[in-house]
């Protein structure tokens, strides 16, 4: 049985600072993260999606959680082909950003590559870093140009762990999900498991595939009916029930069966209920 580690998509998050979880004492950065750390895992950086990360930040996120301790972090909206505002580029890269999207200027990608993996090179140094996580947007269909796309990516990232959650639920549908699964098992990359409301057009049906031996990943974004069209907090508004999280505990015990190390994360970010959802988790999986 590999090990199962549950923790939230941030630590940082707005709402969640605001609901009072965090002590008083343990409200600046540092203390934070030590705080989040002495009680989860493992934890997701998002901030890396909006821009690039630092090396000073890796350092500090090394330097302020315990040995053993895990990161996800999320690629960088460039990487994955997500819309990217000028401001989130180091200024001497933003007007190529234009040429870039002109088809002009492809070396682009390479360097923000280079910048966005030597800033975290200090948390894969120190063994925390567990997977890059590449969010695909809806907007990448299954067909021949997504799969090259999705292998230009993965050359890109060569030698880095990667894991992948797809947006579009067609990668997931039917006898797609087999082709997919092959797919990222040939891209030496995990699949990435999500939960979210079944009922809209867009719905990511809750498939569970290990494609990699080393790793697998879940991410439980809340059932909210207004995904893809209400703000962030109604996107993600959710409190799970009890028989809600019980339905993923024989899916995650079957992922660890396969896979040395499964991480459950939680992205129901509206106050403190992801780190409650995941308190809960891991008294249902007999973690805590």
């Amino acid at each position: 049985m590999g090990e199962i580690r549950v923790g939230t998509c941030s630590w940082t998050d707005k709402a969640l600072l605001a609901s009072g979880w965090y002590p008083r004492g343990s409200r600046d950065a540092e203390g934070r993260l030590r705080h989040y750390a002495a009680r989860f895992p493992v934890a997701e950086v998002d901030s890396t999606y909006y821009g690039l990360p630092s090396i000073r930040n890796s350092r500090l996120w090394t330097d302020r959680t315990p040995d053993g301790f895990r990161f996800d972090v999320k690629a960088f909206s460039l990487l994955t082909g997500h819309p990217t505002r000028p401001e989130a580029l180091p200024a001497d890269l933003r007007p190529a950003l234009a040429r870039e999207r002109a088809g002009a200027d492809p070396g682009l990608l390479d360097e923000v590559w280079q910048r966005y993996s030597a800033a975290l090179e200090p948390l894969r140094a120190s063994g925390r870093l567990a997977t890059l996580v590449f969010q695909f947007p809806a907007r990448l269909v299954p067909g021949r140009p997504a799969e090259e796309f999705l292998r230009r990516c993965r050359a890109r990232a060569a030698g880095w762990p990667v894991a992948v959650e797809f947006r579009h639920p067609g990668w997931w549908h039917g006898d797609r999900a087999d082709e997919t699964a092959a797919l990222l098992t040939d891209l030496d990359a995990a699949a990435v498991a999500v939960d979210m409301a079944q009922t809209l057009p867009a719905s990511v049906p809750p498939v569970v595939r290990v494609t990699h031996p080393r790793f697998a990943l879940v991410r439980l974004h809340g059932r909210s009916s207004a995904w893809g069209t209400g703000t962030k907090e109604e996107r993600f508004r959710h409190t799970y029930t009890t028989a809600e999280l019980s339905e993923w505990v024989p899916r995650v015990r079957e992922m660890a069966e396969r896979a040395h190390e499964v991480h459950v994360l939680f992205n129901n970010c509206c106050g403190d209920a992801a780190v409650r959802a995941a308190d809960a988790m891991r008294h249902l999986l007999d973690l805590s």
